[in-house]
């Protein structure tokens, strides 16, 4: 299948060198020409796995966004969400009827990035979906080297419009048949781990991440009262998704700590083993600020207020966040008050994403 992969992250890396040694055509594309550079020369990139290290082609890394997307049949964006509306206006001239966006994951990305496209001009019918996690646990080791630590088992995916989800599942299972169907893209949205986990992390270890020079959240960071609010935090989750119709599997995020059932399968003992996020965190511009608390869990607030669930960890965190940041999260631009969607009524909204806009 020819696959597009977009961004130039750990997410991206290994997306493009797993997708390219499973046999598809892909093209990587990475607005910084400069830093792709090492990727274009060579035509490959290194993969480190449990299999061990080694080179795999390419078909295309490319700085021109139009090359990258000419008759890609799926397109995933392993990327931060705060980088979705830019990738959405670049994309917007070259999309076609047909194509499937992948957004794993996508903090309600699947209809943020749908809309951008139409408002550029572009009615192009094309599906968009996303789901809870990133298919890797990958960290960078190089300008072109990717580590792959552990990949998902169980990858929910929500669609926009809903109507056309078993397209787009369909699609999305060729590259990775760990994809299952959860409804559409307000489900999706609710699957993201990373709204849950990480501003936890990120609040209870405030004190440690500006002291220290490299610290490991989710080793030392990783404490029972951390757990506790973790754990708290996403039953608000899991009540969020119920209130608005979603039945199950919610995959709890307690499975990802106690046994194998969730989307990476038994993967905390990993990931803390690898050594890989033992690192520098900025309380301020880390992504799991920008991306995960800023939007994610603003997103999740609100959701909950649209669904008449009671979320006090939710707002509680996104208070604490902003108190630090300096300015009111509440309202943030992933809002369901500022996306236009808090004075829809519930059957209103659910046809809203079954059809699209």
């Amino acid at each position: 299948m020819k696959i597009a992969i977009l961004g130039g992250g750990h997410g991206a890396y290994a997306a493009a060198a797993d997708l390219s040694e499973a046999g598809h055509e892909v093209r990587l594309w990475r607005r910084d020409a400069a830093a792709l550079q090492p990727v274009i020369d060579s035509g490959s990139i290194v993969l480190k796995d449990a299999r061990g290290v080694r080179e795999v082609p390419i078909a295309l890394p490319t700085a021109d966004i139009g090359a990258a997307l000419r008759d890609a049949e799926l397109i995933v964006l392993p990327t931060p969400a705060i980088a979705q509306d830019f990738i959405a206006r670049a994309m917007a001239p070259h999309l076609v009827d047909g194509q499937v966006v992948f957004l794993p994951p996508g903090t309600f990305g699947s209809y943020v990035m749908a809309r951008t496209v139409r408002e550029a001009g572009n009615r192009a019918d094309v599906a968009w979906a996303e789901t809870g996690t990133l298919p890797y646990l990958a960290r960078k080791h190089g300008e072109r080297e990717v580590n792959v630590t552990i990949r998902a088992i169980r990858l929910p995916t929500g669609v926009y419009p809903a109507r056309k989800a078993a397209q787009a599942i369909d699609t999305i299972r060729v590259a990775y048949p760990s994809v299952h169907g959860c409804g559409d893209a307000l489900s999706g949205a609710l699957m993201n781990a990373g709204p849950v986990i990480h501003p936890p992390l990120m609040v209870m270890n405030a004190a440690p991440l500006q002291h220290f020079e490299r610290w490991d959240i989710h080793n030392e960071g990783t404490q029972p009262a951390v757990r506790a609010v973790t754990d708290q935090l996403d039953r608000e989750r899991i009540a969020v998704r119920e209130a608005f119709g979603h039945g199950g599997p919610h995959y709890p995020l307690a499975d990802h700590y106690d046994n194998d059932r969730w989307m990476y399968g038994d993967a905390h003992k990993q990931l803390v083993k690898s050594g890989d996020w033992r690192e520098n965190i900025d309380l301020h511009g880390h992504r799991y600020i920008t991306e995960d608390t800023e939007l994610g869990l603003a997103f999740l607030a609100s959701a909950a207020r649209h669904a008449g669930v009671d979320a006090p960890i939710a707002h509680g965190l996104l208070a604490i966040v902003g108190g630090f940041l300096g300015r009111d999260l509440r309202q943030g631009p992933r809002s369901f008050e500022t996306l236009g969607l808090a004075d829809l009524s519930a059957d209103a909204l659910r046809q809203r994403l079954h059809d699209g806009e």
